[in-house]
């Protein structure tokens, strides 16, 4: 197992802490998991390292940073969709799933402290496994981010820098640290591993319903879910236990689109773009890093983007709390993406969107 870099192709011990190649390409992972069988999950396993056979792991660290991620339900919301409960995790949001396998490899190659930019819940994501594992951490955030998202972030004795001006630019800010100090770069971005805990939310979806819905809603700021989700299609694609590629629905903020933009142009790179504020802070990204692999997945499986109207993200998180889920605003995103595809598209049934992040963290 290696890093090979994106951008041209050398190749890298997992080791490196290097957070790039010297090219300035991004990292993959050299790995091809096993043909995927459910006699290959482990059931005694109440997280989701169940999947381990199919995961990149560097031998058994994760035992001792797990905190029970994963195995989270889906639930069906009304006669057309499902809703996939991400958001009852450790630290409430999916990021643990990426944050967990991030954290075992940090603790597997000896890190002893990582710095990391968040919009806020892979950054305490990040902190929660951190504290777990011994590993010193300090995240940063952009101002504006949700208070109560940065009082966990300290409660988990990580220290949190709250950076003026855009999300793009506190990840500037974080990344000229890790330039200067050397420090280790945990990012949900650039290291690929994070990627191998994503990939369970599919590998979950499978065995907990016997089969893949035929529509899949997935919000994409630097998408880490998106990349997660269709590297495990791929796989289960790949082994034969599906036989066909679901309509994956991708959205966008109306006020922070270069990946939809990108898509409508035919580009291969994400479009400029001049972020506005959004209530949807979780993908309010302007310049994604892993852009053009994005862009060339979604070709490769006829995804469709639409955007999450941002006068009614609020409107949906309040329907939604009144059938009892209470979702933060990004996730509430994805159910007024939804209800956007289906005016364009037509009424569109058997469909799964992932409740990614808890209301009590963004009410602000």
């Amino acid at each position: 197992m290696k890093f090979v870099c994106t951008k041209c192709g050398r190749t890298e011990s997992v080791t490196t802490r290097n957070a790039h190649c010297g090219c300035g390409g991004l990292w993959k992972l050299d790995f091809t998991p096993e043909k995927f069988e459910l006699s290959g999950i482990d059931t005694h396993e109440w997280s989701q390292f169940r999947y381990r056979r199919y995961m990149a792991l560097d031998g058994e660290s994760w035992r001792g940073v797990t905190l029970g991620e994963g195995m989270t339900p889906v639930v069906k919301f009304d006669d057309d969709i499902f809703f996939k409960m991400d958001y009852f995790m450790p630290t409430l949001s999916f990021k643990d799933r990426g944050a967990a396998v991030l954290i075992a490899h940090c603790k597997a190659i000896g890190v002893d402290r990582v710095v990391q930019d968040s919009s806020g819940n892979a950054g305490n994501a990040v902190a929660a496994y951190c504290a777990k594992a011994g590993i010193g951490c300090e995240i940063f955030v952009p101002e504006g981010t949700s208070p109560k998202k940065i009082d966990m972030i300290r409660a988990h004795g990580a220290v949190c820098t709250v950076v003026p001006g855009s999300r793009d630019h506190c990840a500037d800010v974080c990344r000229e640290k890790v330039e200067k100090e050397g420090v280790y770069y945990a990012n949900h971005v650039y290291n690929p591993f994070f990627y191998e805990g994503t990939k369970t939310y599919i590998y979950e979806v499978f065995e907990q319903l016997g089969r893949i819905p035929a529509n899949l809603v997935i919000p994409v700021g630097n998408g880490t879910l998106f990349l997660g989700a269709i590297f495990a299609l791929e796989h289960l694609q790949e082994s034969g236990v599906i036989d066909r590629f679901p309509q994956i629905i991708a959205l966008q903020s109306q006020n922070c689109d270069p990946l939809l933009r990108a898509a409508e142009e035919n580009l291969d790179t994400p479009a400029a773009v001049s972020p506005a504020p959004t209530i949807a802070e979780g993908i309010a990204i302007g310049k994604p890093m892993r852009g053009q692999e994005i862009l060339s997945l979604a070709k490769k499986h006829n995804v469709r983007f639409v955007h999450a109207p941002e006068d009614k993200i609020l409107d949906a998180r309040a329907a939604i709390a009144r059938k009892g889920i209470y979702c933060e605003h990004t996730t509430a995103a994805n159910y007024a993406a939804y209800l956007e595809y289906c005016r364009l598209y037509g009424q569109t049934s058997d469909t799964l969107i992932t409740m990614c992040g808890a209301g009590l963290k963004s009410d602000h």
